[in-house]
């Protein structure tokens, strides 16, 4: 897989700044998300997990934030966005949603997916074994779960992100009625440009936006238009689900 430049000297860094601080602890690096598709859209951030033989203590929890921390100033604006999860090993074998080992203990909700695009080979091996040696593959229950909480997010925070998602309803759409979720955000918009003529204008709005070309204009036909987006994505999503979709 062919990585990006800086995507590539942050994950080396970052890697560098692990096996520094954790030694022996370290099982696993893995990043994920856009940064392993070759047709995304621009990013923000670098989605990554960090496997882990055992628990976190206070003092690697504050080194690891201080490794975060020099990265955000040593390689801006992409070094302060490293967005993931330290996972125990032990619950990176499980199917349930694991917790993150650092302060927040914030919990993988997307787990199903992450798995699912990172056992496709959608992602960057920065340290470890090959991940099947650590994912195990997840059932449709298991995704359907997923799908509804990216859903949910969808719904509470459209007013503040039209533009992410539109996107994702578009993503969302396509792996409900397809239940293909391993694509990314790019292909999933040329397929709704085409599946779903009518919203057409939103989801090429919103691309632009991604790639920060969108004017006051744009996004504030967005804004007004990503509530109507929304409501249409829930009826198509539960018209798929009941199988009475045409």
């Amino acid at each position: 897989m062919t990585i990006s430049q800086p995507v590539g000297i942050i994950g080396k860094a970052f890697v560098d700044g692990l096996k520094d601080i954790l030694g022996e602890k370290l099982y696993g690096a893995y990043i994920y998300g856009a940064a392993a598709f070759p047709d995304t859209l621009p990013t923000n951030d670098i989605d990554f997990h960090v496997i882990l033989k055992d628990k976190l203590t206070d003092n690697e929890r504050s080194q690891l934030e201080r490794l975060h921390g020099s990265l955000a100033k040593k390689y801006p604006p992409m070094g302060g966005e490293l967005d993931g999860y330290y996972l125990l090993l032990k619950d990176a074998l499980q199917s349930s949603p694991p917790k993150s080992q650092m302060r927040k203990r914030a919990t993988d909700n997307s787990w199903a997916l992450h798995r699912e695009h990172i056992l496709a080979g959608r992602y960057i091996l920065l340290f470890g074994p090959h991940p099947k040696e650590i994912y195990p593959p997840a059932t449709w229950p298991e995704i359907k779960t997923a799908l509804d909480g990216e859903l949910d997010y969808v719904e509470k925070h459209w007013q503040d992100y039209p533009d992410y998602c539109i996107l994702n309803l578009g993503r969302l759409i396509y792996s409900f009625q397809t239940r293909d979720v391993v694509v990314s955000k790019a292909k999933a918009a040329d397929w709704a440009c085409k599946a779903l003529p009518r919203w057409k204008r939103h989801i090429n709005l919103a691309r632009k936006s991604y790639a920060r070309q969108a004017t006051p204009k744009d996004k504030q036909f967005m804004l007004a238009e990503v509530g109507k987006f929304l409501e249409f994505a829930k009826e198509r999503i539960e018209e798929v689900s009941q199988n009475t979709f045409i």
